[in-house]
């Protein structure tokens, strides 16, 4: 069974409107990031040769020995950006109007476009039953077919977000920087972003819905997998996942995390989240 994110409100063209207006609140004051680049870096200082500019003279240096020493400088490389967007079943469900698939779609176009806007590449990993894999581009075209791609929704898709994250390590040839959008209903996720986060830079965006908040802790409930169809009897904290409980791990994991509740207002929160995990190291909001 699959639909298409708010058919009825928002065509093609309104969606881009908004994705780009998402992508340009997301993009100021961001630079410092290292989501988005840290500028030139210092490497070493060497001795003054004719032509160097005297702007570039570490005076440090030059006082402490007494000839004059330039600041050398190297550009970093630009890091790929691989954006997870988890497209199983329980992300479409929700309990409110917008749900944390319509938000996690619109959170990713904004990131890929704020990363492409700094001359970083951005590519997709769907996180779902769906084959979605593109390697990260400088192309905007290209993030634009993606988006739209996900724009379809399906509402029997099986979770598979630590599958995905533990196909694509063998394929990172060189240090990136991962963000995972997913409510974090599966188990093997978490463990599949702390060993990815020995080599690569990996950030959690936690999509949650009012309802798995408000349900926990009740006593016996009625309901059924969104991804299985499976009906089941059991207890709130049992069959919603537990906020609380996936921040604690993913902070034991070592992975910068931040909760995007689908009820809230969160452009705000999420561009602070980026501007400040580069000056602040590891942290979770």
């Amino acid at each position: 069974m699959t639909g298409t994110l708010e058919p009825a409100t928002l065509d093609a063209r309104q969606f881009q409107i908004a994705v780009r207006k998402l992508a340009d609140s997301l993009g100021y004051g961001t630079d410092r990031s290292p989501y988005l680049g840290s500028g030139t870096e210092y490497v070493q200082s060497r001795l003054y040769q004719p032509g160097d500019p005297v702007r570039s003279i570490d005076w440090r240096i030059t006082a402490r020995t007494g000839r004059a020493f330039v600041k050398e400088y190297e550009t970093p490389k630009r890091m790929p950006c691989f954006l997870v967007v988890d497209t199983s079943a329980s992300m479409a469900v929700s309990s409110i109007r917008r749900s944390k698939y319509e938000v996690a779609v619109h959170l990713a176009g904004g990131l890929a476009l704020a990363s492409l806007d700094r001359a970083s590449p951005v590519g997709l990993v769907g996180g779902g039953g769906r084959d979605l894999q593109i390697a990260p581009s400088l192309a905007p075209d290209k993030v634009w077919v993606w988006l739209h791609q996900l724009r379809k929704v399906r509402y029997d898709e099986p979770t598979a977000v630590g599958r995905r994250l533990r196909e694509l390590a063998p394929r990172l040839n060189e240090r990136a920087l991962l963000v995972v959008l997913s409510d974090f209903h599966d188990p093997e996720a978490i463990p599949a972003l702390r060993l990815l986060g020995q080599r690569h830079e990996c950030v959690a965006l936690h999509l949650t819905d009012p309802a798995e908040v408000g349900l926990r802790g009740t006593g016996l409930v009625r309901a059924h997998e969104a991804e299985t169809g499976r009906r089941l009897v059991s207890h709130g904290r049992r069959v919603w996942s537990d906020p609380a409980s996936v921040a604690t791990q993913l902070r034991r994991a070592g992975v910068d995390h931040l909760s995007v509740p689908t009820d809230q207002p969160f452009v705000a929160e999420v561009r602070q989240f980026f501007a400040t995990r580069g000056r602040l190291g590891r942290g979770a909001r």
